[in-house]
């Protein structure tokens, strides 16, 4: 009998969330049937994501929503020997039982000086997504412009860079003077504080008078209908999140340039990466290569202690993290 530690969803978030939204509770887990293996997280994923599907997906008392890599630690599925390493959509929990239906073995030959937290961002579904994001949706083409906004984090720091691996002019923005900083460390062509420009439009302007070609969509509201405008004919935009909406009580209303879609005649796609799940193996050798290669950084704004997910979730939540955010346990 192994005691599990889990967090719970202890009551919906009325907008921004609470730490008396959430409750810590423990559970002893039986010993593995035919099929299972018991899992001990090693490191614990906090995305933004997680805040939307807690409104749609969730109901008080169950356990957030989330992705672990984890160490199988006993099994009775052969498809998961004792000491291996999983990712596996376990939520918030220190231990999880599992018939191995929602886990998938890290990444083969994963290499021992590369840190297993990287399965959650930059060589995982952060860096899938931006990935697929660019190629699949995007089609981005040498020579082209690339806006893409909360660009410090863990989907836009990779994708700004798989640009410029490209041969693409890219323009970020994010959220500090600190964050502007990294943009430039990591390539970026022009990168702006949004929140400190006087007009969000001249600061568009000023970063590529000609406009953009492409828009990695991270952000949503005000600042989508402004980017919007600053597209070049045909231009194609790939919609990954709306963080700014994500804690509003009530869905956001307000203008929105549909004359500029018709007139310019540009594409819009939401998209998550799952749709190309038959693309992950290949993809994440592609990541890791580069990540060899120094083509790609990253950064881990990195929490210890299990008991502080809340506290991490909420300050990831508020912008405080540069690059992915994790738990290690």
């Amino acid at each position: 009998m192994v005691q599990a530690k889990s967090w719970i969803l202890a009551k919906h978030f009325d907008g921004f969330p609470k730490k008396s939204d959430f409750q810590l509770q423990v559970e002893e887990l039986p010993e593995p049937k035919d099929g299972e293996v018991l899992l001990e997280a090693v490191f614990l994923s906090v995305d933004p994501y997680m805040r939307p599907f807690s409104r749609v997906r969730m109901k008080e008392g169950d356990v957030m929503i989330g992705t672990q890599v984890a160490k199988v630690i006993q099994s009775k599925n052969p498809a998961f020997p004792v000491g291996s390493h999983v990712v596996g959509r376990c939520g918030w929990r220190t231990h999880a039982l599992s018939d191995g239906t929602d886990l998938v073995h890290v990444m083969p030959d994963w290499p021992k000086d590369v840190s297993l937290s990287l399965a959650l961002g930059t060589i995982g579904m952060p860096g899938l997504t931006a990935l697929f994001g660019t190629e699949e949706v995007l089609k981005l083409q040498k020579g082209e412009t690339l806006l893409v906004n909360a660009a410090a984090g863990a989907v836009g720091t990779v994708v700004g860079q798989i640009a410029k691996i490209k041969g693409c002019k890219v323009v970020g923005s994010a959220g500090s003077d600190a964050k502007v900083a990294y943009l430039k460390e990591l390539g970026f062509d022009e990168a702006f504080n949004y929140k400190t420009v006087s007009s969000l439009e001249e600061a568009l302007k000023k970063a590529s008078p000609d406009g953009y070609d492409c828009f990695f969509e991270n952000v949503g509201g005000i600042f989508s209908s402004v980017a919007i405008q600053q597209m070049k004919n045909f231009g194609r935009i790939a919609v990954c999140g709306s963080i700014s909406t994500y804690n509003d009580a009530a869905p956001q209303t307000g203008p929105y340039p549909h004359l500029t879609m018709i007139f310019k005649q540009l594409k819009m796609e939401g998209f998550m990466q799952s749709r190309w799940e038959h693309k992950r193996p290949e993809s994440l050798m592609r990541l890791m290569a580069w990540f060899k290669e120094e083509k790609l950084k990253c950064r881990e704004h990195i929490t210890n202690g299990f008991e502080n997910m809340p506290a991490a979730f909420m300050g990831m939540l508020q912008g405080e993290n540069t690059g992915k955010a994790i738990i290690a346990v």
